[in-house]
């Protein structure tokens, strides 16, 4: 029995929300979703999963204050304390053990509200031995696992300043990409270090936004729709937490993407799949990604990021929405906008930025500091 995605729908994404609080963002995002779908949330679904950290929230068991804004109020309701596609993995497996047939998964970002966001991301390091290295702010490991790669791979500064201008000039095709710009290699590269040599304009600002998803088992998915989109696999792993042992490399990925792959039956990456939307809340974090997925070789992405390889228009589009660096990170959400272009991408839908694909691969990781990733594969 296959799953699919029959509905999706969104609020925002936008550099902040003054005017609407989180409930109302989940909210306008669940009706859309609900009236793409063509269902009614308290008569037609199963099970609704959210996805919520409550260092981001800044209160805890985030389930009792999701079934008003979703519509599922005396339904089953639970929290994912992960990132949208660990949330799609929940409801993925729920409907196929039978226990649903329809199931909804939401996540959202409110990141404007939150004041000290430095300070959040320190309480996930280790207390003792980490935690008071990153006196001025977490992005100091970021900076270090950048220039560690560098290093390993052997690529210049210029690739990862090729990777901004690249996604920042695709989110100028996006409506939806608040931080989309025309900027050069030399704007980049001239832009403040922030963090040595971890750049400002290499830093994905933070954005507010919510996504949800309908999904549904193969029968009912058909009745709903002529254009569900399967799910064909999904995967996800976690390495040390600790900045100390970790590989600085994305093996998460790699093994999320290996779980996904087997499920998806893909063998060859680089060959079967036709778009990919990885996450690029820094510069660098694309170019790991696209190596940890199979999409290029260790040491190529240079030269296949020139010659224009991942453009829209290149062999292989990787965010071509504008990733995060144009549409903002959006923390727990962000594996949802990444899952939802993709979507959008499959059903022709994505306006002037549509490319021609028929597999795409939406890849999500947790952030700093954790070493968690999620990978799905969707086809038409």
């Amino acid at each position: 029995m296959r799953v699919a995605v029959v509905g999706v729908g969104y609020s925002g994404f936008n550099a902040n929300t003054p005017d609407l609080s989180w409930k109302e963002i989940m909210y306008e995002a669940a009706v859309r979703a609900y009236e793409d779908a063509g269902v009614n949330p308290r008569k037609d679904v199963d099970s609704f999963v959210t996805c919520a950290e409550d260092f981001w929230e800044g209160f805890a068991i985030f389930d009792e204050f999701v079934p008003d804004q979703l519509g599922g109020v005396l339904k089953p309701t639970f929290t994912v304390t992960a990132d949208f596609l660990h949330g799609l993995a929940n409801a993925y497996m729920i409907i196929k053990s039978g226990l649903a047939e329809i199931a909804v998964v939401e996540a959202h970002s409110k990141a404007s509200d939150i004041v000290t966001f430095g300070e959040v991301i320190k309480f996930a390091f280790d207390p003792v031995w980490l935690r008071p290295i990153g006196k001025a702010h977490p992005y100091y490991f970021a900076a270090l696992e950048k220039s560690y790669y560098m290093s390993r791979r052997g690529y210049s500064d210029e690739l990862f300043a090729e990777v901004v201008v690249k996604n920042k000039r695709h989110g100028r095709l996006n409506k939806d990409a608040p931080y989309s710009a025309n900027v050069s290699v030399e704007d980049v590269l001239s832009s403040e270090a922030t963090f040595y040599p971890l750049r400002k304009l290499e830093i994905a600002e933070r954005s507010d936004g919510a996504i949800v998803f309908v999904l549904a088992n193969e029968q009912v998915a058909k009745e709903l729709r002529d254009d569900p989109i399967w799910i064909n696999g999904i995967g996800w792993w976690s390495e040390t937490s600790n900045y100390d042992t970790m590989s600085f490399e994305a093996a998460y990925a790699k093994k999320a993407a290996e779980m996904a792959y087997k499920m998806a039956g893909i063998t060859k990456p680089a060959k079967e799949i036709q778009l990919a939307e990885v996450d690029d809340r820094f510069a660098y974090k694309e170019v790991q990604h696209i190596e940890a997925l199979g999409l290029a070789k260790k040491g190529e992405v240079e030269e296949l990021m020139k010659s224009g390889y991942f453009d829209r228009k290149g062999e292989i589009p990787v965010n071509v929405s504008g990733g995060n660096l144009s549409v903002g990170n959006l923390l727990e959400a962000t594996g949802g906008q990444k899952a939802l272009e993709v979507v959008l991408q499959l059903r022709g839908e994505a306006g002037r930025r549509q490319v021609d694909a028929e597999v795409g691969v939406a890849m999500s990781w947790r952030y700093i500091p954790t070493a968690t990733g999620a990978v799905a594969v969707f086809s038409r």
